[in-house]
C-alpha cells in the first residue's frame, strides 16, 4: 500500500511540473556574471534563430541577456551545452521588459529575427597561426564557411550577410615576415600560392590582386554587408585603399622597388578609419604603418598584469548599434597583443566610434563605423586569451576560457546583423 501511495504521488507531482511548465513559457539566459557558459550561449542565441525562432536580446540587463519562446527543444538545446538559463512566466517576463522600457533606465530589448549567414575570408591552407574568431565560432557551435580571393573575385561575397577578415595582410608584404621568416617553407608555400592566384585572376603582383579584394569587400559593405577584422587585417585594409595606384611593396615582396613619392601618394579620403597615415616602408621592420600604438612598447611601462582596456557605455535607447557591439559582464578587460595591437586614437578619423580604449596610453582597442549601408567593426590583438601570441603555437582551448569577456566582443558583432529594434510599449 505504501509503495502505491509514493508511485501515486511521484505521478501527482509529475503533472504539477509539467503543468506549471505548460503555463512558464518563457526561457530567460542571464548573461552577467552567473552565466556558466557565455560563449555556448551566444551558440544557443544562433540556433535559436536557425530553428526558426526569435529571441530577444535585453541590453544592459544583467550583462546583456537572451529571452526567447519555451519550448522544449531550446530547454534541451540549453542543457546539452551546459549554458545556464531559467525558465519563467509571460508575467515574470512581463515585469522584465517594463522594468527595462522605462524611459529613466539604461536598457532596451532588441529582437533577434534571422541567423545571419556567415563567412570568413582565410587561405583554404593551414597557416602557422590561428584566428580567434574562427576559434570561437568553432567553440561556440556556430557555422561559417570560408572563403578566400577566388570566391571574392568571382562575386561570390553579396551570398553572405557578415564577413570577418582572417589575420590577412591586405598591402602584399606577406605579413612583413621577410626578416624573421623568408626561409621557413611555409612562407615561401604561401608566397607561390598567392602570386598563383594574382597570375590566375589576370595581376601582374600580389599587392594588386589583394587591393581587388579589398574593393569588393568595400563594395559588400556599401551594399549593407557587415565586416568584421582584427589584427593586420584592420589597419592593413585601411593602408591597401589608401595606396590604391601607389607601389607601396619593396622588390623582395613584388619583384621591384617601392615608390619613393609612396608617402606623399596615400589618399586617406578613400579609407574606412584612419587618416593621416605615415608608412613604415622598412621590410625588416616588423610593423606596416604608425596605426599600432605599440610597436615598440616598454614592458617596464606595460605588461601583462597592468595592460586592461575599459569599455565605453552607450544609450542603449538611442544609441543601440554600440550598446549591442558592447555588451558584457565586465567593463574592464584585459589586454593582449598581436601584430597591430591597438589603434593610436590620434589617427582615427572623428566620424569614428571608439568602442573600448586604454585612455592612459592614447590608444582604441575596439571601434566601429558605418559604410553605405553597411558597417565595419576593428578590433586590435590577435587572441583574447593569450597575451603574446606567436607563430607556430598551439591555439588557445577555449574550454579553459568559457566566460571571457574579450572572446564575447566578438560574439557580439555575430549576433548584430540579426537585430531588429523593438518598439517601446505606449
Amino acid at each position: 500500500m505504501k509503495k502505491k501511495i509514493s508511485f501515486t504521488f511521484f505521478v501527482f507531482f509529475s503533472c504539477i511540473i509539467f503543468y506549471n511548465k505548460s503555463l512558464a513559457n518563457r526561457i530567460f539566459i542571464p548573461m552577467d556574471e552567473t552565466q556558466t557558459n557565455h560563449m555556448k550561449a551566444y551558440g544557443i542565441a544562433y540556433w535559436v534563430l536557425q530553428n526558426q525562432h526569435d529571441i530577444d536580446w535585453l541590453l544592459n540587463y544583467k550583462g546583456g541577456s537572451f529571452s526567447t519562446e519555451y519550448l522544449k527543444d531550446i530547454e534541451n538545446e540549453l542543457s546539452l551545452r551546459g549554458v545556464s538559463f531559467q525558465v519563467i512566466s509571460e508575467a515574470e517576463y512581463g515585469a522584465i521588459s517594463d522594468e527595462i522600457l522605462a524611459p529613466d533606465v539604461n536598457m532596451d530589448i532588441i529582437k533577434l529575427e534571422k541567423a545571419p549567414k556567415v563567412a570568413v575570408y582565410s587561405p583554404k591552407t593551414k597557416q602557422p597561426w590561428d584566428d580567434a574568431v574562427t576559434l570561437v565560432l568553432t567553440y561556440a557551435e556556430i557555422p561559417y564557411t570560408l572563403i578566400f580571393d577566388d570566391e571574392l573575385m568571382y562575386d561570390e561575397l553579396p551570398k553572405y550577410d557578415w564577413l570577418h577578415l582572417h589575420h590577412e595582410d591586405f598591402t602584399g608584404q606577406y605579413g612583413k615576415f621577410y626578416a624573421m621568416y623568408h626561409t621557413y617553407p611555409w612562407y615561401q608555400q604561401q608566397q607561390k600560392e598567392y602570386e598563383a592566384s594574382a597570375a590566375k585572376h589576370g595581376l601582374k603582383k600580389v599587392s594588386e590582386l589583394k587591393l581587388e579584394t579589398v574593393k569588393k569587400i568595400r563594395d559588400f559593405c556599401a551594399g549593407g554587408g557587415f565586416l568584421f577584422a582584427m589584427c593586420s587585417a584592420t589597419d592593413t585594409y585601411d593602408l591597401a585603399l589608401a595606396a590604391e595606384g601607389v607601389d607601396i611593396c619593396d622588390y623582395m615582396y613584388d619583384g621591384d622597388p617601392a615608390d619613393p613619392q609612396a608617402q606623399s601618394k596615400l589618399d586617406f579620403n578613400k579609407t574606412f578609419a584612419f587618416k593621416n597615415i605615415e608608412l613604415i616602408s622598412n621590410p625588416f621592420i616588423y610593423e606596416y604603418s604608425n596605426i599600432d600604438s605599440r610597436p615598440n612598447f616598454n614592458p617596464k611601462v606595460v605588461q601583462e598584469k597592468n595592460d586592461y582596456f575599459n569599455l565605453f557605455q552607450f544609450s542603449a535607447k538611442w544609441d543601440p548599434i554600440p550598446t549591442m557591439l558592447t555588451q558584457n559582464h565586465t567593463q574592464t578587460i584585459k589586454g593582449f597583443m598581436g601584430q597591430t595591437t591597438a589603434f593610436r586614437k590620434s589617427l582615427i578619423k572623428s566620424e569614428v566610434t571608439i568602442l573600448a580604449e586604454n585612455k592612459s596610453l592614447g590608444e582604441a582597442k575596439y571601434i566601429h563605423g558605418s559604410f553605405g549601408k553597411g558597417t565595419w567593426t576593428f578590433y586590435g590583438g590577435h587572441d583574447p586569451e593569450d597575451y603574446e601570441h606567436f607563430v607556430g603555437e598551439d591555439p588557445t582551448d577555449l574550454n579553459l576560457h568559457p566566460n571571457s569577456p574579450s572572446y564575447r566582443l566578438i560574439l557580439n558583432n555575430i549576433l548584430f546583423p540579426a537585430a531588429k529594434k523593438k518598439k517601446q510599449k505606449t
